[in-house]
């Protein structure tokens, strides 16, 4: 099993996942999203993984000017204005082959052992 956690250094749920990953001796890779981000491809796999570009929005990110501006915006400048502006994702953004979840969730995690 390849997992793949998106998030940031200093985000609790993100060092939790990473964490929980370890413990069961599950490797992981940590990918810090203010350094990389995520790929084109990544970013509309876990759209459609996790059920809709709403669900990764980030209603308490910092730059509210973003998020005030993409309520607003049609479905698919929502979705290209998120892919530009990668901080207002929620994060940990676990994500395995096909299936990706937003959050510290260990037990849909189980499930994918």
């Amino acid at each position: 099993m390849s997992i793949q956690i998106f998030g940031t250094k200093k985000c609790f749920d993100t060092k939790k996942a990473e964490r929980w990953f370890k413990e069961r001796g599950v490797k992981c890779q940590v990918i810090d999203m203010k350094e990389k981000g995520m790929s084109r491809g990544e970013f509309n796999n876990i759209v459609s993984a996790v059920g809709g570009i709403d669900k990764l929005i980030n209603d308490k990110a910092k730059d509210k000017d973003i998020l005030t501006l993409m309520k607003y915006l049609t479905d698919d400048d929502r979705t290209e204005k998120l892919f530009e502006n990668q901080q207002l994702i929620r994060t940990p953004v676990v994500r395995s082959g096909k299936k990706a979840v937003i959050g510290f969730q260990p037990d849909i995690w189980k499930d994918w052992e």
